[in-house]
């Protein structure tokens, strides 16, 4: 009974030394964040001197950053129910428990364990020359392989699957991101396109009606059948239009269904891009906004995560060329009768450390342990890849957002002019001052003007969306 209890002592002190141990150091290299490899800065040509405030990453919310009502709805149906979304969460949560898998690695395992054996010994094998009946009855508590982490293998592993799992928490949020941009930028195309669809069919609905003021001039001989075929295919060439825009709209609904994941209920669906509310509000960005807040972009940081998993993987690479120990130990208690289980006398004990050794391994740990640098280094190379691509995706944005007002300003004026030239071709067509063919080009120049209002619209609110995407994006508090 005294040895049992010595064992007792023996395996707490073991199991309490194993943990503290637990605790050291490992031989990964020290971590260094890689320098950035862009310009501090974006230097925006031409950019506005009225610009005051920058804009940093994740600010504002997306439900501030859109305005729209309707719009944050169709938003909120896409983060509930878009598919890519539940993909990304359920990574999360199988990333979350392979790194508590890791992580218990770090603590001994004990297991209770408990068994009864029957066996008939016949009389020929039986020391007493009779058969005989063996009852065994065991119970026991123990400790089974678990490694001291002297050289920090095990905690290196850990670490590296803790980084897996922040890198998936940040694919996550990356993803959340792109599917806001995704919908809103889905969005306001359908609007735009439901307003081409409208100016096409008002556009169809007046040439209607001058190629049948043509054709009963061409009656009754005033008109000739140049200026009635020219009607003619001002209409067919409408109906065209009408068709492919009404095609577009169908395809812009099923879009944005699939980004919703969910059928979009259609008095949540824009009607038109001027009759939209408010759809996106952004503050100005300085010129010589600094590069940093690119370092806090979900997909930066999902790089870097996996960086940082590298690194530690190159000191469970470096802790295989030194000594592996193995604890194994039970206590327990063992009789032929359960009533006498637990009895003065029937105590066990074992207590097997195991050592490993490394000698002679043909190359293959420092193979390891190269295969773990290279993917470092290669780590280190699609972290800097990643900001470079974010530095070109926030400088296309700016460049193009730079000079969008000025050109939306100007195919406005250029509208207003054709509308104004068309209504005095059709006054100086009335008076027969002009010919119909005039009218007719007039028309056609509005109708282009006014698509061309559209176009410049649209562009000019998916870059707002689409820089806000590049700059980090923003979610809502506590998600």
């Amino acid at each position: 009974m005294q040895r049992t209890q010595r064992f007792s002592i023996i395996l707490c002190i073991s199991c309490s030394l194993a943990a503290l141990l637990s605790g050291c150091s490992t031989l990964a290299p020290s971590y260094t964040r890689p320098a950035a490899p862009v310009p501090a800065s974006w230097q925006q040509d031409g950019a506005p001197e009225t610009a005051s405030a920058q804009l940093g990453v994740a600010e504002p919310a997306w439900q501030d950053f859109f305005r729209d009502p309707r719009l944050k709805k169709v938003i909120e149906l896409g983060l509930t129910h878009n598919r890519d979304m539940r993909v990304a969460a359920l990574n999360v949560e199988r990333a979350q428990a392979q790194y508590q898998i890791q992580r218990a690695a770090l603590v001994p395992e004990v297991d209770a364990s408990g068994g009864a054996g029957f066996q008939r010994v016949p009389a020929d094998f039986s020391s007493t020359g009779e058969a005989q009946k063996l009852h065994q009855y065991t119970v026991g508590i123990g400790v089974t392989s678990y490694e001291l982490d002297l050289f920090g293998r095990v905690r290196s592993l850990k670490d590296q699957a803790l980084e897996q799992y922040l890198a998936t928490e940040q694919a996550k949020q990356s993803e959340r991101i792109s599917l806001i941009a995704q919908i809103a930028a889905s969005y306001l195309t359908l609007a735009a396109d439901r307003e081409s669809l409208s100016v096409a069919q008002e556009t169809l609905k007046a040439q209607e009606e001058s190629y049948r003021l043509i054709q009963r001039q061409f009656e009754v001989g005033t008109s000739s059948e140049l200026d009635l075929r020219q009607a003619q295919t001002q209409v067919e060439s409408a109906r065209v239009d009408v068709a492919r825009y009404t095609t577009m709209v169908a395809q812009d609904t099923d879009s944005l269904n699939l980004l919703a994941g969910t059928q979009i209920p259609a008095d949540l669906l824009p009607t038109s891009l001027s009759l939209t509310g408010q759809v996106a509000a952004l503050a100005e960005v300085t010129p010589g906004l600094s590069s940093d807040v690119l370092l806090n972009r979900p997909d930066v940081l999902q790089a870097e995560n996996m960086l940082k998993g590298y690194n530690a993987n190159i000191g469970a690479a470096r802790a295989a060329y030194f000594p592996r120990i193995t604890l194994v130990g039970s206590l327990g208690s063992g009789s032929n009768q359960l009533s006498g289980l637990f009895s003065s006398g029937t105590g066990s004990w074992s207590f097997m450390p195991q050592i490993d050794l490394p000698i002679f391994d043909a190359g293959a740990r420092s193979a390891q342990l190269q295969v773990a640098e290279v993917d470092r280094d290669i780590a280190i190379a699609q972290y800097e890849k990643a900001i470079q691509t974010a530095f070109q995706e926030v400088a296309d944005a700016l460049a193009q957002r730079t000079n969008v007002e000025r050109q939306l300003a100007a195919q406005q004026a250029l509208c207003d002019a054709t509308e104004k030239r068309y209504a005095l071709t059709q006054k100086r067509y009335a008076q027969g001052v002009d010919s119909h063919l005039n009218v007719l080009d007039a028309q056609r120049s509005l109708y282009s003007a006014q698509q061309g209002v559209i176009g410049i619209r649209l562009t000019r609110l998916t870059n707002l969306v689409f820089l806000y995407k590049a700059l980090g994006g923003g979610v809502e508090a506590g998600s």
